[in-house]
């Protein structure tokens, strides 16, 4: 596929994040031109400077600044070819606690992200969605339901422009900051042999962070404009993720936390009508006329078919789930 990223510019939102730190060291061998990084996080980013900034062949850039204040991403958006969005509140509790603040990040914050690359006629957007946004039954999976809608619209807003947004939408990454993975094996370091589980019956997707960069890449590299990209992933119980870790785990259940699901879904029974099924991969395409008449070939170039009429992409009824073995394999190579 053509390396669309050569003398590129791209800005990262929510760059200094695990997503925006691991997609800055795979993006620097497609030789960008720049690579912006905005965030608000003063301290992630003077830690990610250390991290880089001895590389010479790192062309970063970095702009302390929030989604939510269009005024300075119009400004750090000036010349820039592509965008990846991954800034978001994305704890379930947090949202659940702090409403409002999550839909100004979330719904607001990716509104300004739209209208700021249409403003800088930039080329191509790609914002990370979750499977928390199909079905949501939390406001973290509502918001971001907005936010997957608004991106999917706005190919509505650019005329004539080349300008195209689209959407990637996957599970729970494994290791990431705040998910389950750490969170066992810092209780483990503790020296405790109990582990919490929410629900006994509790499943996710699972993807590592390698996998989910390469296929953020691999859609923002193929997208017309307006499809949500989903990978194919396999499942994980979360009894069987807590008892990888030895036969002397013990296992303690919580209860659910407030806005959490039992099961994760990334395509509804809803969606079924307008979604593909590649070998890889499910394309979700818009059901909106968008004004610039562009139609979506990527169905018949990559060979889709369609799913049927009542199929849900649910992380509880998935065709391949990670045997405890499995997840140990991942663990030993995540470390």
């Amino acid at each position: 596929m053509k390396n669309i990223f050569k003398n590129k510019t791209i800005l990262i939102t929510g760059g200094t994040g695990s997503f925006g730190t691991a997609l800055i060291q795979k993006l620097v061998f497609y030789k960008p031109k720049k690579i912006i990084i905005y965030s608000r996080d003063e301290l992630k980013q003077f830690e990610s400077k250390k991290r880089f900034n001895k590389k010479e062949h790192f062309p970063l850039r970095y702009f302390i600044g929030d989604v939510r204040d269009k005024d300075r991403l119009m400004l750090a958006m000036r010349n820039v070819d592509y965008v990846f969005h991954a800034a978001a509140i994305k704890q379930v509790p947090t949202a659940e606690y702090n409403p409002m603040e999550c839909v100004k990040t979330n719904i607001i914050g990716a509104n300004n992200v739209i209208e700021s690359s249409i403003f800088n006629s930039v080329k191509k957007v790609i914002a990370l969605s979750t499977d928390k946004a199909a079905s949501p039954c939390n406001l973290y999976g509502a918001s971001k339901l907005v936010s997957d809608k608004l991106f999917v619209a706005a190919n509505n807003l650019v005329g004539k422009s080349p300008l195209r947004f689209s959407v990637v939408r996957y599970g729970n990454v494994v290791g990431s900051r705040g998910s389950v993975l750490p969170e066992f094996e810092k209780i483990i370091k503790s020296g405790s042999t109990i582990l919490p589980i929410t629900d006994k019956n509790m499943t996710r997707f699972w993807i590592t962070l390698n996998q989910a960069i390469n296929f953020s890449i691999s859609s923002m590299e193929k997208m017309n404009g307006g499809e949500i990209f989903i990978p194919k992933l396999p499942s994980v119980r979360i009894v069987d993720l807590a008892k990888s870790f030895g036969k002397k785990i013990r296992l303690k259940f919580i209860g659910i936390r407030p806005g959490e699901k039992i099961h994760e879904i990334m395509c509804s029974s809803h969606d079924a009508h307008q979604t593909f099924e590649f070998k890889n991969y499910y394309i979700i395409i818009p059901d909106i006329y968008f004004q610039s008449k562009q139609k979506n070939n990527l169905v018949k170039k990559d060979k889709g078919k369609p799913v049927n009429s009542n199929f849900e992409y649910s992380s509880g009824t998935n065709k391949h789930f990670l045997s405890i073995d499995e997840i140990k394999t991942i663990n030993k190579i995540l470390k």
